[in-house]
């Protein structure tokens, strides 16, 4: 056995890739201060590791001054062999990184990733195996750029970005689980019998059931409970169980209504209306890459989709 295998540590005995980072970026810099921007850590926290790489050695690892910073001898035998580990470790992962794709980015609501793009999204799958997506479920409107690709934005028409493609308007109307009567608004007694799910959110009227009562002259009628929730989703799970009447986005709601887990509610009052609202892709420009392109496009062939729907809505 060479005296080199003999002397060679355990792996286990080894310090931590991170203790060695902290160590190669500071002997770099000669700098504790530019060591830990680059690492995106404090001050404290890298003298911590330098301190704790000491302490495992053994060995002091450098000469500490008034705002300098001097290799010991060890300090600057271990930073020879360090940094050029690290050196090779950074070409190989950096290698790597730039083989691999980067997924496509899609960010919308909340809602629509839960309502309208996760139902669809094994299709997708299957026909684009080699295409990474990435949901960007947010109700925080994220701009296209950087790490998004695509965006599915919601708002009239007159707000639409520049370039924006319309994907699908926004039918609303009355829905439930098929269990609960389907004319169960018919009447101020039928109402006074049921429950209506509500998404509480201000500046959405036409998704209150107060206005839309007041619209079909009914402002004085009241229901056995209103039940409010501030996520659609959330109401749409409510429905979905049985526990009332909603008034649905129906465009969104595709899945369930062809699934017959929910259905149109029946009578003269409940007729579909348009909100005047809308859904948008955004991003989808000639000059995206084609994974992007691929993505928006199973995205346009989707919208087309929901605007033949069965239950007819409104264009």
């Amino acid at each position: 056995m060479s005296d080199e295998t003999r002397m060679s540590l355990p792996l286990v005995r080894l310090p931590s890739l991170d203790l060695i980072k902290g160590f190669v970026a500071v002997g770099r810099q000669m700098s504790i201060t530019q060591a830990a921007d680059e690492l995106c850590l404090t001050q404290s926290a890298v003298s911590k590791q330098i301190r704790t790489l000491e302490e495992a050695l053994g060995v002091p690892l450098f000469h500490r001054g008034y705002r300098s910073l001097a290799f010991t001898e060890h300090g600057e035998l271990l930073f020879k062999v360090a940094d050029a580990c690290v050196q090779q470790l950074q070409s190989v992962v950096g290698l790597m990184a730039v083989q691999r794709p980067r997924p496509v980015t899609v960010t919308m609501s909340t809602s629509v990733a839960a309502l309208w793009m996760l139902p669809r999204l094994g299709d997708f799958l299957a026909a684009h195996p080699d295409v990474d997506v990435r949901f960007a479920a947010t109700n925080t409107v994220l701009e296209v750029g950087g790490d998004v690709d695509l965006a599915i934005r919601y708002c009239a028409p007159r707000h639409a970005p520049i370039g924006a493609i319309r994907l699908f308007g926004e039918t609303i109307a009355p829905v439930a689980h098929p269990a609960i009567d389907p004319r169960c608004l018919d009447t101020r007694e039928a109402l006074a019998a049921v429950n209506l799910l509500e998404f509480d959110y201000p500046g959405r009227p036409w998704l209150h059931w107060a206005d839309w009562l007041a619209a079909r002259g009914w402002s004085t009628a009241s229901a056995k409970a209103v039940l409010r929730f501030n996520q659609y989703e959330q109401m749409v799970q409510a429905a979905l169980a049985g526990q009332g009447v909603a008034l649905g986005r129906l465009e969104l709601l595709q899945a369930p209504l062809r699934a017959g887990q929910l259905r149109l509610l029946e009578g003269p009052r409940v007729a579909p209306f348009d909100s005047g609202q809308a859904f948008w892709l955004i991003g989808a420009g000639d000059d995206v890459p084609d994974p992007v392109r691929r993505v928006a496009d199973w995205i346009l062939h989707c919208a087309q989709e929901v605007r033949t729907a069965a239950w007819a809505p409104l264009p």
